[in-house]
């Protein structure tokens, strides 16, 4: 390969690094302004839940510019302008993970009255398996935080010459200040400075782009030509790297698995003085998920109409893909000093507002489900000192996490995968709660372990056994027109490196794309239902069927299971809980009334589970 002169990219400039420091100046502001605001309310469930005041508007905002890290700002783009702008799909990708979200398990939750994701589990099976649960979903979420903080500043770092540890302790520090001040009002709030500050982050981009590559009809004619717009693949070899099937119903399980029953997006909208607006904000937040997927996905082919002819990647100016989009913005901004600051306050914003839900959810749930089990009693205010250490510590951890990630080198991609096999069995456990009320305690844990086994066993073969690189070779990528060191041209396509197939006879039966491990997983927690349905049941319990429907909470009929839940309405201060009343059913009715929250149907004492018939047959 020939060696090619590299075009010589400005750094960041000092107006560059002042937008940037007003991106967390205005954040840490938020902060302080709700720790003023609500001195005065020194309840927890302000703190961790807003007081369940909060409306459907900025609870969207926030819910966007959770779940669109930086990972989504700079390697969304890269995709593209590798592969194709088939990313375009997950615009059906996202519309069913909310439509199962909104309609499935926000009703079940909001219902509940409760604070931690996982104490649902306890009132469905018992404490053995809301704790497990719990644990394993404080691991992966301190794992992958730390990585979404380093991930990108090691990218910006290598591009832009930006300080790599001095974003990292930044990006700690003042998540942490304004979750520890705040609570939930100030982390919603941020996100939607924050959701604002990306958008504009991509639109200046896109216009920059456009302008500089002749317009759209140029840029689309352009994309066309490299087979950059080829979007529908139906082929079902599930060890492509994006086909219709891979991002339709692979990504839609993906996303299920951290939206449907994410402690960070049910706080969210648990934290909502409604369940009307609890669902409208989800849809809302669709409407923002399309807006930044279009962004990100017209960044990829503005980019490639860009280095059509002289690929950065292929020419070796940038050691990694991630490292296209702000190599791209730092060469048509390098005239221009403070916007290529905007686009780093762009790809920031995503990190900042992922942290900050990631710790708060954290709190809440370490709280919830740990200190207020062990101390029941605890003060108000006590609670809220608790609270906000919590997040002080896991603030901190997330931090050390970022600084680990960088001794783990190949291993971060394992990380993140491993974030992606706990919402799998997460996922199945919840489902399997929900729509199978013949299952107690046993076969969830039974599923769980399961679910989790065959994780690991599909991720680290897919690690040790890679997917064919003739399954995931980038489109053509041309260096024609870059200059040449020794005078002569040179056109290549890029391809990952993976060892030859010889050495690895047993390979195709372990290798299944990262996109899967969460269908997979999930499916296999389902699965036991067939083992537990027969083994671990409540005697006289008898599963539903497509002829029979026992019980209210079957899933051949989810509106019956739902109405037969207590209603929750937190429009004013005090909770106020009100159900169908039946001539048979005060004593139960009274109990549930003194408690201020709602008992789900078929609660059985002495398996500790939901599964009692009897009890189910009064309401």
């Amino acid at each position: 390969m020939s060696n090619f002169i590299a075009p010589e990219i400005e750094k960041f400039a000092p107006w560059d690094y002042v937008v940037f420091a007003a991106l967390f100046l205005v954040s840490a502001s938020i902060g302080v302004f709700f720790a003023i605001k609500e001195r005065k309310k020194k309840s927890s469930k302000e703190f961790l839940v807003g007081g369940r005041q909060m409306t459907c508007g900025p609870i969207a905002f926030s819910l966007t510019s959770s779940f669109m890290s930086a990972v989504t700002v700079l390697g969304t783009p890269s995709e593209v302008y590798r592969y194709g702008a088939s990313f375009i799909l997950f615009f059906l990708s996202y519309t069913l993970v909310i439509i199962f979200t909104s309609e499935l398990f926000v009703p079940v939750f909001y219902r509940s009255g409760i604070t931690s994701t996982y104490e649902y589990l306890e009132l469905r099976f018992n404490k053995v398996v809301r704790f497990a649960a719990t644990l394993i979903y404080i691991l992966q979420t301190i794992l992958y935080t730390g990585i979404v903080v380093y991930a990108p500043s090691l990218a910006l770092n290598q591009v832009t010459g930006f300080d790599l540890w001095g974003s990292v302790a930044a990006t700690g520090v003042v998540c942490t200040f304004y979750c520890t001040l705040g609570g939930l009002k100030a982390v919603v709030w941020t996100d939607a400075f924050q959701m604002i500050v990306m958008v504009a982050g991509f639109a200046t981009v896109l216009i920059r782009g456009t302008i500089l590559n002749g317009g759209p009809t140029s840029i689309w004619q352009r994309a066309s030509e490299g087979s950059r717009l080829n979007i529908f693949d139906f082929d079902v070899d599930p060890l492509r790297r994006h086909t219709f099937w891979t991002i339709v119903i692979g990504g839609a399980f993906t996303w299920l698995g951290l939206y449907g029953v994410n402690q960070s997006t049910i706080q969210r909208c648990i934290s909502c003085k409604s369940e009307k607006h609890a669902k409208l904000a989800l849809y809302l937040n669709l409407l923002g998920l399309w807006i930044v997927l279009v962004c990100a996905v017209f960044s990829g082919l503005v980019m490639y109409s860009h280095y059509k002819d002289c690929d950065p990647w292929t020419a070796r100016f940038i050691s990694a893909p991630d490292q296209l989009m702000p190599y791209f913005v730092m060469d048509i901004f390098s005239s221009m000093p403070g916007v290529p600051g905007l686009f780093v306050a762009c790809a920031f914003s995503g990190t900042l507002s992922t942290v900050a839900a990631s710790i708060n959810a954290l709190a809440t749930v370490t709280f919830e489900d740990f200190v207020k089990k062990r101390f029941p009693d605890i003060s108000e205010k006590t609670s809220t000192w608790v609270s906000k250490g919590l997040c002080v510590l896991f603030g901190a951890l997330c931090t050390a996490m970022a600084v680990a990630a960088s001794l783990l080198g190949g291993v971060v991609q394992a990380s993140l995968t491993i974030h992606g096999m706990c919402g799998g069995p997460m996922l199945g456990l919840f489902t399997l709660g929900i729509i199978f009320p013949c299952v107690n305690w046993k076969g969830a844990i039974g599923g769980l372990l399961t679910g989790i086994t065959l994780a690991f066993w599909v991720a680290i073969g897919s690690f040790v056994y890679p997917a064919p690189s003739a399954k995931a070779i980038p489109l053509d990528l041309s260096t024609a027109s870059c200059a040449v060191a020794n005078g002569t041209d040179t056109l290549t396509t890029a391809a990952p490196t993976v060892p030859p197939a010889r050495y690895f006879p047993k390979a195709r039966r372990q290798r299944r794309p990262t996109w899967w491990v969460t269908a997979v997983t999930s499916c296999s927690v389902l699965s036991c239902r067939v083992f537990a349905g027969r083994c671990w049941q409540t005697p006289g319990t008898p599963c539903p069927t497509s002829t029979s429907v026992p019980s209210a909470a079957s899933a051949a009929q989810p509106q019956d299971y739902l109405s037969a839940l207590p209603q929750v309405d937190f429009e004013n201060n005090m909770p106020k809980v009100t159900t169908k009343k039946t001539e048979t059913d005060d004593t139960f009715q009274n109990k549930v009334e003194k408690e201020h929250r709602s008992q789900l149907p078929g609660y059985n004492p002495e398996e500790k589970s939901y599964t009692n018939r009897s009890t189910e047959s009064r309401l």
